[in-house]
């Protein structure tokens, strides 16, 4: 492959020299999606150790993991739309404790008198077809299928039971809580109704209650109430094919029991949730499970099949190498985007990053319930290249539903215009604040007002808040109970907290927008969801008060964050960056769309003033004074509360977000620059063939790596990244570990590719979010050579030779690109125009001519190192040397 970057003066439009009557044979092969999806299985030979190893199903909505015990296979229903409390949350100060998501726990047990039908002997097997969302599992005497339907929230299991005489079999449906009631931690008398419980933790309830219908139906629901805020969940369950019988077992549980006598039959579980309290969510439920209920088990399934036949066409990465290490990035790549289509589709909220809908321990939830984004954005960002945007419209949904809660807290927090997105928030956005107390909170937060002048009314109004909110960041988790009351404290340095002053979480929502319509160049989205965003987060950054044009004639940024480890800084590289990014986007997009004019010339002069981005030679850099290294870029000057490094953060690196150092960037100054910081981060211990090297579950240094056209980054720290997750101890090995048999005792991964990264309760694959966007930046970058640019395309701008490749991808000006490396040199390229836009693509043969198969009998030689090529939309063109 020979692919020169581009300089300013080689953006040539290449030469139409012939024109032939024949149509070329397309050279690319038809890929086996079944078999390349195929190689992403779990395969299970012994029980899951413990339950966050599970094997997960799920239809976007609402999903579980399903382990087993010797005598019964378990599931705890999720749902990404159940939330026990809102912005308005004044009753979970203590840090961890408030919750989301869990519906119930669903136990099906097989009554026994052996040691177990599940348990670990030659007959256990667990499996999961990737390809069709199916998990199967066998053991002594009984076999059972189970899929997540695509088109309603039920959860189909199919049992063969084959036991002589069998035993009756009983779906149990248990509430994740008992009825203890705490008034921030002080026991009170709950009130009790017949089978229901009710949890009461400062004005917040939490009601579960049990019900047996007609039909064999069992219903557990929940209510989850505070002042204003409420919402419920149901879950109903029966046997269909068997005959069955319901009752309460207990004060927690509620059954129904199919047999006893050996055949096949299904067991239906359905969920539902409500915001609306005149909504009676169990009927909402039962209507789920008996839209399906005269259906068999195979109907269902074919259903689910054809859903998934759909979603695997529509792009695929296959990988090879000598050493199978290529094989493992595949696999655990293909894993991913089936994870994401079972937790991440058709609803209206994301699955938060650390649990997904893989909860298995009830209401266990470190890190509580709300969103981050730095975690988030390793399943989200990602994503475009996939051509899976379904994946990414919860995430657009829920923060576009939430837009006007960032234009208040904008005003009410920071004194300015446009909108603020904080770095941590609940599922609803912010709370509106009291005017004193917003008026305050600006003064204290912007410096106006030093901290020791706080008022009284102002700390009791924070005593009650929960600290991982962007807002009350400041507030540490250490707190402690004195008298059954949490007595917060706070982390040394209020108003900073690790994410109290980030303002450049804005900014990369916006821009996952902006990506959106690049890719699609869909004018309804850019007018209607992707504009709003970059306009507000532009608006913001230029009226925020400490955002000041100095003596020196550039606009600087005061007294804000650098990601979590420097606080207070000046010129923060995380602002500038973003600034640098959504700017220029913001300005594309009102021309598109020919708006703001006004406000387009505010924004260009705004843009040619900002103050640089700090680097390693600035005199007031964030640096250790005995800094001898490379010219770098830094994260800030002059901290006023903390700092933390020298390097930008790993898990952001704001300099390689929004298309500022790519390939395609023609700033030759730039590219050094970032090259330089690039190798900063391995001083110690180059990148090589040596070994494998590990990076860190958020770490964005392969991204950045192959951003920059750099194969080391993604031969030697990608499978490092995918293999182990940052708590293992891990052994440095040249050889990956590429069988689903990888314990956590060896690498922190799980069987099923789940880690526990983030602590308990909080199963999470945030790695595989991270290689798949490194992946699709190693085979395929379309960014142009400046934010707002035209984009161009380049195949395999950092895929290492001795890897092979096939892939077919979303680019760019809504292009399908699929194209193949082997032994180094790329075979063809084959365009699928959707948009019928000009395609400007380096040429991968730049010292050949290329053949161009236009399509309609018509083919033409190109040459030049970048290829502009006009399409028509629905046109197919296929490239290859001649």
């Amino acid at each position: 492959m020979d692919a020169p970057r581009l300089s300013c003066c080689s953006f040539v439009v290449a030469a139409f020299l012939t024109l032939f009557p024949a149509r070329l044979v397309a050279t690319q092969e038809a890929v086996d999606l079944q078999r390349l999806v195929a190689r992403a299985d779990l395969d299970y030979d012994r029980p899951a150790e413990r339950s966050e190893e599970g094997v997960p199903i799920g239809n976007g909505r609402t999903g579980t993991l399903v382990w087993t015990t010797p005598d019964a296979m378990h599931v705890q229903v999720n749902r990404v739309d159940v939330f026990a409390e809102d912005c308005t949350t004044t009753s979970f100060p203590r840090p961890h404790s408030d919750y989301a998501s869990g519906c119930t726990f669903a136990d099906v047990r097989f009554d026994d008198f052996s040691d177990g039908v599940f348990a670990p002997t030659p007959e256990f097997r667990q499996r999961l077809s990737v390809y069709d969302g199916v998990m199967t599992l066998s053991g002594r005497g009984v076999t059972a299928r189970a899929i997540a339907l695509r088109d309603h929230d039920v959860i189909a299991i199919e049992i063969d039971d084959r036991r002589g005489n069998a035993p009756p079999v009983s779906v149990y449906l248990r509430m994740l809580r008992y009825a203890t009631t705490y008034v921030r931690g002080r026991p009170f008398p709950s009130t009790t109704q017949p089978h229901s419980n009710v949890i009461q933790t400062g004005e917040h309830t939490a009601t579960s209650a049990l019900e047996v219908r007609d039909n064999g139906r069992i219903v557990l629901t929940q209510e989850f109430r505070e002042k204003q805020f409420y919402n419920a969940s149901a879950v109903a369950a029966r046997v269909v094919g068997h005959a069955a019988r319901a009752s309460v077992e207990n004060e927690t549980t509620v059954r129904a029991t199919a047999g006893p006598g050996p055949g096949k039959f299904v067991l239906l579980i359905a969920s539902a949730s409500s915001f609306d309290e005149k909504q009676d969510v169990a009927a909402k439920a039962i209507e789920q499970l008996d839209a399906v209920a005269g259906k068999s088990f195979d109907e269902l399934l074919e259903s689910n099949r054809a859903w998934w036949r759909d979603f695997w066409s529509r792009g695929y990465i296959s990988l090879h190498s000598d050493d199978g290490v290529a094989d493992f990035l595949e696999a655990n790549y293909t894993y991913f985007l089936y994870v994401m289509a079972s937790c991440s589709w058709g609803g209206d909220y994301p699955a938060r990053f650390g649990g997904m809908l893989w909860y298995s321990n009830g209401d266990l939830r470190a890190w509580g319930s709300q969103y981050w984004w730095a975690n988030q954005s390793c399943y989200y960002n990602g994503l475009a290249p996939t051509n899976r945007f379904e994946l990414m419209d919860p995430t657009f949904a829920m923060y576009s539903r939430a837009y006007d809660s960032w234009a208040r807290a904008a005003k009410q927090q920071w004194g300015s215009e446009g909108i603020w997105i904080p770095e941590t928030t609940w599922f609803n956005g912010l709370a509106e604040l009291p005017d004193d107390i917003a008026t305050e909170m600006r003064q204290l937060y912007l410096l106006q007002k030093p901290w020791g002048e706080h008022s009284n009314r102002f700390m009791r109004y924070a005593d009650v808040m929960q600290s991982f909110n962007s807002r009350w960041n400041w507030i540490s988790q250490d707190g402690r109970f004195e008298l059954g009351r949490w007595v917060m404290q706070d982390k040394g340095a209020p108003p900073f907290g690790h994410v109290t002053h980030i303002m450049g979480t804005t900014a990369k929502v916006a821009w996952l927008y902006w990506q959106r319509y690049e890719y699609t160049l869909d004018r309804d989205w850019l007018r209607d969801r992707a504009y709003p965003m970059l306009r507000g987060g532009v608006e913001f950054y230029r009226n925020f008060p400490n955002v000041k044009k100095e003596a020196d004639g550039k606009y600087h940024v005061h007294h804000t964050n650098s990601n979590e480890p420097a606080w207070g800084v000046r010129d923060s590289d995380e602002d500038l960056s973003a600034l640098r990014g959504i700017l220029p986007a913001a300005i594309r997009a009102a021309e598109i769309l020919d708006v703001d004019a006004e406000l387009r010339a505010s924004w260009r002069e705004f843009l040619a003033n900002l103050a640089p981005i700090p680097t390693s030679d600035d005199p007031d850099a964030l640096k250790p004074a005995d800094y001898d290294g490379p010219r770098v870029w830094v994260k800030g000057r002059k901290p006023a509360a903390k700092a933390a490094g020298l390097l930008p953060d790993g898990n952001t690196l704001p300099q390689w977000n929004f298309d500022l150092c790519t390939v395609n960037t023609t700033d030759a100054e730039r590219i050094k620059l970032a090259n330089a910081t690039f190798d900063a981060f391995f001083r110690n211990r180059p990148l090589g063939r040596a070994t494998t090297r590990p990076a860190g579950t958020l770490s964005r240094l392969p991204i950045a790596g192959a951003a920059l056209g750099r194969a080391d980054a993604v031969q030697y720290l990608l499978p490092g990244q995918v293999r182990t997750s940052d708590r293992a101890t891990t052994r440095e090995s040249s050889a990956p570990t590429t069988s689903a048999s990888a314990t956590t005792r060896e690498s922190g991964v799980f069987r099923n590719r789940m880690a526990l990264r983030e602590g308990p309760g909080a199963t999470e694959c945030e790695r595989l979010g991270r290689a798949a966007e490194a992946l699709h930046t190693a085979l395929l970058q379309t960014a142009p050579p400046e934010p707002g640019g035209e984009p161009v395309v380049r195949v395999f701008p950092a895929w290492p030779r001795e890897w092979d490749a096939t892939f077919k991808l979303l680019a760019r000006g809504a292009f399908v690109i699929t194209s193949r490396m082997s032994n180094g040199r790329v075979e063809f390229v084959e365009i699928e125009s959707r948009a019928g836009v000009t395609l400007r693509l380096v040429n991968p043969w730049v010292r050949s001519v290329v053949i161009a198969d236009l399509g309609n009998g018509q083919t033409r030689e190109l040459s030049g190192e970048l290829i502009l090529l006009p399409t028509t939309r629905g046109q197919r063109i296929t490239l290859r040397a001649r």
